[in-house]
């Protein structure tokens, strides 16, 4: 088996990009049949939902990494981006502390966090 954070590489690249305030991917492989990772990126506003949405939705692309399906792009509050074995969630700051998906997954391991980022 690769190692988790090797395969999220490209995923996690295309959210850097746009400066997300938090990410966190959580392996689920054990604990789901779904998927086996989610990424969840805090973004600060409806603007950066949107935008970070469709970099990485575009990105992925380039590098023949087609999703399965998306959600909420437009709306700019919570998006969602299913690439099958990952899923990425996108929320604006109040969504994701509201859905809380780190706490309802508190019992999977974290493959990568980094904390809230600093704005100068």
């Amino acid at each position: 088996m690769t190692d988790p954070s090797e395969e999220l590489t490209p995923y996690l690249s295309a959210v850097f990009s746009r400066k997300p305030r938090s990410v966190t991917a959580i392996d689920v492989r054990s604990l789901t049949s779904y998927t086996d990772t989610l990424i969840i990126v805090e973004a600060g506003s409806h603007r950066q939902v949107t935008s970070l949405a469709e970099h990485i939705v575009t990105g992925l692309k380039a590098k023949n990494i087609l999703s399965l399906g998306t959600e909420g792009i437009k709306e700019g509050e919570w998006a969602l981006l299913d690439y099958g074995s990952r899923i990425i969630h996108i929320f604006e700051t109040k969504a994701k502390a509201f859905y809380d998906l780190e706490g309802l997954w508190s019992d999977a391991p974290r493959v990568w966090t980094c904390p809230v980022l600093k704005r100068l």
